[in-house]
C-alpha cells in the first residue's frame, strides 16, 4: 500500500512539474523521478519540491561553458592561463590583509596559508571571477541535461534545496560558475553544508559574503580530507624516454599503488629527500610543449584533488602555494 501511494504521488507531482519546464528541452523522467524521491526522503513536501524545480530555468550556455573548460587544455596552456604574475601579486595582497585570519585558520585546522590562498586565488582570482550564472539553472540544466555528470549534479541541486532551508541563503539572486559553484572559495552545496565553518563568530556560516568564514570552511574542507601539514605534496620524476610507465597513471580513482610500487627501478626523484616506501601514492603526466613531465603525487596532492578533481588543478595549487610561500617570505 505504502508503495502504491507513494507512485500516486510521485506521478501526481511529476504531472504537476512538467507544464512548467514548457519551452525548455524536457529532462529525463527518469532524473526528475530521483530527484523527487531524495527529497522527500529528506523530508521535503510536494509542494516544497514542485516550487524549488517550477523556478529553475534550462540554460545552454551552461552546458557550453563546461565543454569549453580549461580542464580538456594540455598542462602548459592550463598553467599559463592561471599561474601569472597578476594572480601572484594579487594573493600577496590578500595574504596580507588577510594574514591574522589565515594564521588563525592554520593553527585551528593545520593547513598552510599559502595553500589556502592559492586556492582562492584559483577558484575566484580574489572575489574577481566568481561567476555569473544562476547557480540553481546552472545544477539543474547540468542535472537533467548533462549525461557524462548527470547523477552529481542532480544530488548538488538537491544539496542547494536543503542548503537554501538551512542557511537561509535567498536563490533568486545567487550566481556562481557555470557547475554550480559559489562564493569566493567556489564551494558547491555539499561542500558547504558539510563543510562550512562560521569563522567570524557572527553565529551563522556565510560562505558568500564572509572572507573570514571562506578562510576557515576552505582550511576546514583541507583539514577533513587529510591534509597532512607540512609534509611533501608532489615530486618530479626523472625518466627515460623509453621506458614510459603510462599503465600507472591516476585517473581519478583512490589511491592503490604505494611510492616503491610506482618508482620500481627505473624511476628516479628530482631531489634526494627520504620518503616512505609503503606511502599511497599517484603518477601524473603533465603534457609540456614539447616534452611529457611525471610527477609522483603523494597524500597531500591526493586531498587537493578532493577539492577538484583535476590533477591539473591540484598541480597548480601547489605550484601556485609554492610561489606564494617565496614571494611572501621576500622583504
Amino acid at each position: 500500500m505504502q508503495r502504491f501511494l507513494r507512485r500516486i504521488v510521485l506521478s501526481g507531482l511529476m504531472a504537476f512539474v512538467t507544464p512548467a519546464l514548457a519551452g525548455q528541452p524536457a529532462p529525463i523522467d527518469s532524473a526528475k523521478a530521483s530527484f523527487v524521491a531524495r527529497q522527500t526522503a529528506l523530508g521535503f513536501s510536494e509542494a516544497q519540491i514542485d516550487n524549488f524545480l517550477l523556478s529553475a530555468r534550462y540554460n545552454p550556455k551552461v552546458l557550453d561553458a563546461i565543454n569549453q573548460s580549461n580542464e580538456f587544455k594540455p598542462w602548459y596552456q592550463y598553467r599559463s592561463a592561471l599561474l601569472t604574475a597578476a594572480r601572484l601579486n594579487a594573493g600577496l595582497e590578500f595574504w596580507h590583509t588577510n594574514e591574522a585570519t589565515l594564521t588563525r585558520a592554520a593553527e585551528t585546522f593545520g593547513v598552510e596559508p599559502q595553500l589556502i590562498v592559492a586556492i582562492i586565488g584559483i577558484e575566484t582570482h580574489y572575489g574577481k571571477s566568481m561567476g555569473m550564472f544562476p547557480v540553481k539553472d546552472a545544477l539543474f540544466t547540468l542535472g537533467f541535461h548533462y549525461k557524462t555528470q548527470a547523477g552529481f549534479f542532480l544530488k548538488e541541486l538537491g544539496e542547494l534545496q536543503q542548503l537554501e532551508k538551512s542557511e537561509s541563503i535567498e536563490l533568486a539572486n545567487l550566481s556562481g560558475s557555470h557547475t554550480g559553484a559559489m562564493g569566493l572559495g567556489q564551494f558547491m552545496p555539499s561542500s558547504y553544508r558539510y563543510y562550512g565553518v562560521d569563522f567570524d563568530g557572527d553565529g551563522k556560516r556565510d560562505l558568500l559574503n564572509s572572507v573570514e568564514d571562506t578562510i576557515g570552511s576552505i582550511a576546514n574542507y583541507f583539514h577533513q580530507h587529510g591534509w597532512q601539514s607540512n609534509e611533501a605534496v608532489a615530486i618530479r620524476l626523472m625518466h627515460r624516454t623509453d621506458q614510459s610507465p603510462d599503465n600507472k597513471l591516476w585517473h581519478g580513482e583512490p589511491l592503490t599503488n604505494t611510492v616503491a610500487e610506482i618508482l620500481g627501478k627505473d624511476l628516479g626523484l628530482s631531489d634526494n629527500r627520504d620518503l616512505n616506501a609503503a606511502e599511497p601514492a599517484m603518477l601524473i603526466k603533465l603534457q609540456q610543449e614539447n616534452s611529457d613531465e611525471y610527477w609522483l603525487g603523494l597524500t597531500n596532492f591526493y586531498v587537493i584533488t578532493r577539492y577538484n578533481r583535476s590533477p591539473l588543478y591540484a598541480m597548480a595549487a601547489y605550484e601556485f602555494s609554492n610561489q606564494l610561500k617565496l614571494a611572501y617570505a621576500k622583504p
